[in-house]
């Protein structure tokens, strides 16, 4: 049998292969070490500003209640992203930069803006009014694309498509309401604490009633556009710069647009507002929620559609396409594993699911004329990651399959373009055939 060519080498490698030092501001340590420093000092002066204005105890009230609606709307992104569940330290670093940099960007920068203005028109009640419709969508709804925009650039292999950058848009915004909602809560009960209003009829009960139940949709929303933007920036091929560029942008000019308009609604009265959230804000939440959900749905047919010629080539059982297609036997597959192997089986499975759904992205753009040139790198750390996590995988995949899944004709994936190398014989490692990309055009 004839060997596996040699791997090609590290990017970061000289070309006799001896790799080179990368510098001090390229070690992977400095980065996540300089991140996190920032966050946490955001977070600190944004704790400090945030309790100057409300009081010890407007900060403790506004807290607890702003909290509320944070995990339904974190678990409802995170179920949108399960199709291809993006490492937990993106999701905590979107979240994080949503509530201590993007918020304590926005403070700064909306404060010093309504001040220049106010004192350069001598018209204080128009600068506020300017400020909320104009200044405020355009500083906080680029603060909080800065966080999609950093993962979109170095977080490029788990940024997949239009749910990658909802996911990771829907948990910026969520950390940036949470913070606003602490400081509008937190001065509401301020406000009721001098006037001594109480119950139904407080400030703090109306707020409460407009920012959490009304709308704790309204920041997700605006920013889940700017996601969208990200998202089909990443479909599209590499040569195709233009599209990359003005695709996230005109999904920041959208988010900014229904920010103001949210905000400039406030300005029209108690009816206009009504007649802005209801005529305007719930049919776009629920046009984009239909939008995401149909989305997942067509990135679970595109596992299907594509895993099959794995299958044929005998990389995967002739099941586990459907298996993998569906979130119900994904499921069934983790419980399965966790039943018989414990949480190391179930991780395993989940892990499996993954990087199958990577693969089957990856050949979906390749078959576009839209993979990099480093798609048979990538298939090859695809396929070894799941030869790593077979055992595990397989028997719990088929076991959901059987439950879930109709039976497949073993020759039924030849219609979907190339068939990647077949297993080695002898249960040897899977080394897909090293060469030039099958679907490059």
């Amino acid at each position: 049998m004839a060997s596996s060519p040699p791997y090609p080498p590290y990017p970061g490698a000289a070309p006799g292969g001896t790799p080179r030092h990368p510098h001090w501001w390229q070690r992977p340590a400095v980065r996540y070490g300089a991140m996190v420093t920032l966050l946490a000092l955001s977070g600190l002066v944004i704790l400090a500003l945030v309790r100057e204005q409300t009081g010890t105890r407007g900060f403790l009230v506004g807290l607890g209640l702003a909290v509320l609606p944070v995990p339904l709307l974190l678990a409802a992104f995170r179920w949108l992203g399960r199709v291809e569940p993006g490492p937990w330290r993106n999701l905590l670093f979107a979240f994080a930069w949503g509530a201590c940099a993007a918020a304590l960007i926005a403070i700064v920068a909306n404060s010093f803006a309504t001040r220049w203005i106010a004192t350069a028109t001598a018209d204080p009640a128009g600068a506020d009014t300017l400020g909320a419709t104009v200044i405020a969508p355009v500083v906080e709804e680029t603060a909080k694309a800065a966080a999609v925009l950093l993962l979109f650039l170095f977080r490029r292999r788990d940024f997949h498509g239009i749910l990658g950058g909802v996911v990771a848009a829907g948990f910026t915004a969520t950390g940036f309401a949470f913070t606003e909602n602490v400081l509008y809560l937190g001065n509401a009960f301020g406000t009721d604490q001098l006037t001594g209003g109480s119950g139904i009829a407080s400030v703090t009960a109306a707020t409460f009633f407009v920012r959490i139940v009304m709308s704790p949709f309204a920041h997700p929303l605006f920013t889940v556009l700017t996601g969208i933007g990200f998202g089909a920036a990443a479909l599209a091929a590499d040569r195709q710069r233009v599209r990359r560029v003005l695709l996230p942008l005109a999904g920041l000019l959208l988010a900014m647009g229904m920010h103001a308009l949210w905000n400039g609604s406030a300005t029209l009265g108690q009816f206009g507002f009504i007649a802005v959230y209801g005529a305007f804000m719930v049919p776009a939440f629920g046009l984009l929620t239909w939008l995401v959900v149909w989305t997942r749905q067509r990135e679970l047919r595109t596992v299907r559609t594509e895993l099959p010629a794995y299958a044929v080539a005998g990389w995967l059982r002739p099941a586990e396409p459907f298996a993998l297609g569906s979130m119900r036997a994904r499921c069934l597959a983790r419980k399965f594993a966790r039943e018989h192997g414990g949480r190391p089986a179930a991780r395993a499975v989940a892990q499996y699911e993954a990087y199958a759904t990577s693969l089957a992205f990856l050949r979906h753009r390749g078959r576009a004329g839209k993979a990099g040139a480093d798609f048979v790198t990538r298939e090859r750390e695809l396929l070894l990651e799941l030869w790593r996590r077979r055992a595990a995988a397989r028997p719990a995949l088929e076991h959901a399959a059987r439950l879930t899944a109709p039976p497949v004709p073993y020759g039924a994936g030849w219609a979907y373009g190339p068939v990647p190398a077949r297993w080695p014989a002898q249960g040897q490692p899977p080394y897909p055939a090293y060469g030039e990309n099958p679907y490059r055009r």
